[in-house]
C-alpha cells in the first residue's frame, strides 16, 4: 500500500482492466485525455520487452477549470494519473491521490477542490472488482 495514491489489485486481465477503470472514470465525470502505453514506448526508445503499463491521464473538466482559476500553474498537476499494469498474475490500478499532490502547494482554494477529486477518484477505486 503506498500513502500518495490508492491501489487495488484485481483478477482481471489487462484490457478488460482499462475498460472498466476507463468507465468508472467517465461515471465520475472524467475523460481521459492522454493514454501513454509504457510497454509500448520502452519497445520503441529502449528495445526491451515490458510488461502491459499504460498511464491515463484523466481529467474532470469542471474541475480543472476551478483548480486553474484558484492557482495558474496547477497545470504542472494535471491531469490525474491513473496507472494500469500487470503484477504477478495479476492487473493492479492505481490512481494519485489530489490531496497528496495539491498538499505542496500553499493555495487554501485547493484544498476542498483537491478533497473533492479525491472523493470521486475513491469512488473509482471502490467500484473495481
Amino acid at each position: 500500500m503506498i500513502n500518495y495514491g490508492f491501489t487495488k489489485e484485481l483478477d482481471k486481465p489487462f484490457a478488460e482492466t482499462v475498460a472498466a477503470v476507463t468507465e468508472a472514470l467517465k461515471k465520475e465525470g472524467f475523460g481521459i485525455l492522454t493514454t501513454i502505453d509504457v510497454r509500448e514506448k520502452f519497445k520503441e526508445k529502449l528495445g526491451i520487452d515490458f510488461p502491459n503499463y499504460v498511464i491515463l491521464g484523466a481529467c474532470n473538466p469542471p474541475n480543472a477549470h476551478k483548480a486553474i482559476l484558484a492557482e495558474e500553474y496547477i497545470g504542472l498537476m494535471l491531469p490525474c494519473n491513473v496507472i494500469v499494469f500487470e503484477k504477478a498474475g495479476k492487473t493492479a490500478v492505481g490512481i494519485i491521490k489530489p490531496t497528496v499532490a495539491m498538499g505542496m502547494i500553499d493555495n487554501d482554494a485547493l484544498k476542498p477542490l483537491a478533497l473533492a477529486v479525491e472523493a470521486k477518484l475513491k469512488n473509482v477505486i471502490d467500484s473495481l472488482a
